[in-house]
């Protein structure tokens, strides 16, 4: 199958987050980013994810438990721009976004920019230094690309002096591919 947009993801989310860790998945959707962080902080580790949606939340709580992981997880169904209200300001190792639709739901649910950046920005605060985010932009179709470049003029404004961004692009690949970003605060 080769290389990704989750792969990579998955790649630079495995190499950053220490056992032990908190990390929070802001967007849990069916559970996969939730259960892969549960595995990576283990036993002694804590994940905080959040979805709107009750059938994602449910889900993922299926899933953890299949697992044996649901002890490492605490789940809420809320938007992810309230993160903050369930984490201390730079006690996070690593957030994960997958922006877009629930995998296998309705198309005509979809994150927003107005919600989706002001998450990034209190995620921003919530990473300790040498934290990493993990933004994955899923576009197109009946959420059109709205967000995308919302997102995409949004990331080159954070400090330079604060966080590394980086945005990968499949140039030789047709359609709405996924976008990979990256984002590291400096320690």
């Amino acid at each position: 199958m080769g290389i990704n947009t989750l792969s990579m993801a998955h790649d630079f989310i495995a190499r950053h987050v220490p056992a032990g860790g908190l990390c929070i998945d802001a967007t849990m959707g069916r559970g996969r980013d939730t259960a892969l962080l549960c595995r990576l902080v283990g036993e002694t580790g804590k994940v905080i994810a959040f979805d709107l949606q009750p059938d994602a939340v449910q889900s993922t709580a299926a899933l953890l438990k299949a697992e044996g992981l649901s002890a490492r997880a605490e789940l809420h169904c809320c938007s992810h721009h309230l993160m903050a209200d369930y984490a201390a300001p730079e006690s996070v190792d690593c957030i994960v976004f997958n922006f877009g639709w629930l995998p296998g739901g309705s198309h005509d649910l979809f994150t927003l920019p107005e919600t989706s950046i002001p998450a990034i920005r209190a995620g921003l605060e919530l990473l300790k230094p040498g934290g990493t985010m993990s933004l994955c932009i899923y576009y197109g179709g009946r959420s059109g690309y709205g967000e995308r470049d919302a997102l995409l003029e949004f990331l080159p404004t954070l400090d330079n002096r604060k966080y590394t961004v980086v945005v990968s692009q499949f140039v030789n690949r047709d359609g709405d591919v996924p976008i990979p970003v990256f984002i590291l605060k400096e320690g």
